[in-house]
């Protein structure tokens, strides 16, 4: 049934004190190498959960405090694209050290760039990867989100945050804008107002301040973030990963589009569900009172 809807579906910062590297990645209950077998230079890539059906991407440049570069977002394609292809995988968390998510773009990369390369080379085009992924993306949010780091974790589905993040987008202060999505995502999650007043200044926000903001849905420990996130995100393999796949794309069309086309996109979709065999499964177990069993993928 998965391959009659594929129709339906989307084809698919400021300089920082330089810190002591974190602690590794501690290994969540149940976490194993992702099956791939691809080595990182700039990630740590794992499968986690019971059912081990959450890919678990961790960013790991401390020495930078995860500033992106090129070969980082070039790793985190390829790893997105391997977790996009694995059909165990129903969700995906993405997260950085308890210092710092991603401190922002590799400045020293871009410092001596000209406008012809930015143009010509569609500098940071490659970025977008991560928005249309189909598999639901939960960012687990500690330290710093600053610059190309904040556009990063808002290219996500999901925002967690620790209660010591830091979320903003201080280009201005480098004489330049946000260039990948900083102010657009930024204004319609937060609004005008206040994407106007952290473009403009540079000003962070707390993750008090963003949840309050609408940036991020919850806030945890910082200690409790990455297991919390780990725990949503298994919540959502649970279910179909092909209806998933569809709640996802309407979801984002009321983000990106008009209330009527959304509407329409909307209607369409859950339409599809119906050539499902998932649906047929999840309403058949609703009236026979039994826990569904999904198959879809």
């Amino acid at each position: 049934m998965a391959a009659a809807l594929r129709t339906f579906l989307r084809p698919a910062a400021a300089a920082l004190p330089r810190a002591r590297p974190p602690p590794p990645l501690r290994n969540p209950a149940g976490t194993r190498g992702c099956s791939a077998g691809s080595t990182f230079q700039y990630l740590l890539v794992q499968k986690t959960g019971a059912q081990k059906n959450v890919g678990l991407i961790q960013l790991n440049r401390p020495q930078a405090l995860n500033a992106l570069c090129e070969g980082l977002m070039a790793e985190l394609r390829q790893a997105l694209e391997a977790m996009e292809s694995d059909p165990q995988v129903g969700a995906i968390v993405l997260t950085g050290s308890q210092k710092a998510f991603a401190a922002g773009a590799d400045i020293k990369e871009m410092q001596n760039k000209t406008f012809q390369e930015c143009y010509n080379g569609a500098f940071l085009g490659g970025w977008d990867k991560v928005s249309v992924v189909r598999k639901p993306i939960i960012a687990a949010v500690n330290g710093y989100a600053l610059g190309g780091g904040c556009e990063l974790a808002m290219m996500c589905d999901i925002i967690y945050a620790g209660e010591k993040a830091q979320f903003g987008q201080p280009e201005i202060l480098l004489g330049t804008i946000p260039g990948a999505g900083g102010t657009q995502r930024l204004t319609r999650a937060v609004g005008k107002s206040l994407a106007m007043e952290m473009v403009l200044t540079g000003d962070r926000i707390s993750a008090a301040e963003a949840k309050e903001a609408g940036l991020v849905s919850k806030v945890f420990p910082v200690e409790k973030l990455l297991d919390a996130a780990i725990a949503c995100a298994e919540k959502i393999a649970s279910n179909s990963k092909l209806v998933a796949a569809l709640a996802k794309e309407s979801v984002n069309a009321a983000f990106e589009t008009t209330l009527t086309e959304g509407n329409r996109t909307e209607k369409r979709l859950f339409y599809a569900t119906f050539a499902t065999d998932d649906r047929k499964e999840g309403m058949t177990a609703f009236v026979e009172k039994r826990k569904a069993k999904f198959t879809d993928s």
